[in-house]
């Protein structure tokens, strides 16, 4: 028997770098990372610098907490363009809520201002992505279109509430919530240090756990993943939510390491979390992404932006090499689909 299995033509067998990580887009952009961070080691002697390894380690934590989360998103087959405007309402509520604390007198304990404010900002997030998921969910409607609107109305709202002024942290918590945000712990940024938690935490939860796998199944197919059990509106809900508080979190960050919470921060950096996702392997059909790849991704932007100010080409081709590399990674896991299938 066992010879006769063995003798058909029809079974292949796969190498090791056809299975698992190895075959997924993250780790073609892994790769071409490496090449890229050698070939700018030799190009400036100033890249490889601890001040400048810190720079780029600082900058992508800043849009790779909201990277994870959009990812969560886009796995599901859905999208949300307003995280940027989620970052900069969260910010700002923060801030005026540390704000008004101080004026209000109100501290009953050391560090309550701070943690009162902190979950007043990531709660405004989570109404935000209540409602997009809610729309998605529940109304049926378009993920892009509701999406877009909602874009429009957090920005006009973080606006109407500084009344176009920038806002800053204030009162007794104002120091701690400096260290908390912009500090460092042993040399390394803390914004890194939350960034690693949490994609250690969605790394587990999406490939260990009966949640994860739902949001995979959505994603894969959304109709014989109702069939089979799997509580679709209430999964994607609280996907759109957390893609939302991790926006949030990075606003938080942000704003600490400015000092301030400008009402419009954060424009426009819908368009690179999106990008960053996507060329880390993230799908925007759905059923394929991962912590690990959002990371990859915003890594190499951050590179690629780095390398550029380093060799002194004017920034605005940023945006273009960005262009290219997405359209680069899409078609390379379009050929790879095309090869394995």
């Amino acid at each position: 028997m066992t010879n006769t299995v063995q003798g058909f033509s029809n079974v292949r067998h796969t190498r090791f770098w056809q299975r698992g990580f190895l075959s997924s887009q993250s780790a073609y952009v892994l790769a071409a990372l490496l090449v890229l961070i050698l070939v700018m080691s030799f190009a400036s002697a100033n890249f490889l610098t601890p001040g400048n390894i810190g720079n780029i380690v600082r900058n992508f934590s800043f849009i790779a907490i909201a990277t994870i989360g959009i990812t969560l998103v886009i796995v599901t087959g859905g999208i949300d363009l307003s995280v940027g405007s989620t970052i900069a309402l969260t910010a700002t509520m923060t801030s005026l809520t540390m704000v008004w604390l101080d004026k209000a007198g109100f501290y009953p304990f050391p560090g309550s201002a701070l943690i009162l404010s902190v979950l007043a900002g990531l709660a405004v997030a989570a109404l935000v992505g209540f409602v997009n998921g809610f729309a998605v969910a529940k109304l049926k409607l378009s993920p892009f279109v509701t999406t877009l609107g909602t874009l429009s109305i957090v920005r006009g709202l973080t606006y109407v509430a500084t009344y176009g002024r920038g806002t800053g942290p204030a009162g007794p918590d104002k120091e701690l919530f400096m260290a908390l945000t912009a500090g460092h712990l042993g040399g390394v940024p803390v914004a890194f240090i939350y960034l690693i938690v949490i994609a250690a935490l969605v790394w587990v939860v999406l490939n260990h756990t009966a949640w994860g796998r739902h949001v995979y199944a959505i994603g894969g197919n959304e109709a014989a993943g109702r069939l089979t059990g799997v509580p679709v509106d209430r999964v994607k809900i609280q996907v759109y939510m957390l893609c939302a508080m991790a926006a949030g979190l990075n606003g938080i960050i942000i704003s600490g390491w400015l000092g301030s919470a400008p009402a419009n921060l954060a424009t426009g950096y819908e368009l690179t979390i999106i990008a960053a996702a996507v060329i880390g392997g993230a799908n925007l059909a759905g059923g394929i992404g991962g912590a690990a790849g959002a990371i990859i991704g915003c890594v190499l932007i951050e590179v690629i932006r780095n390398g550029l100010v380093l060799a002194r080409v004017d920034p605005y081709w940023q945006q273009t090499l960005v262009g290219c590399i997405i359209v680069a990674a899409v078609l390379v896991d379009r050929f790879r689909s095309l090869r394995n299938g």
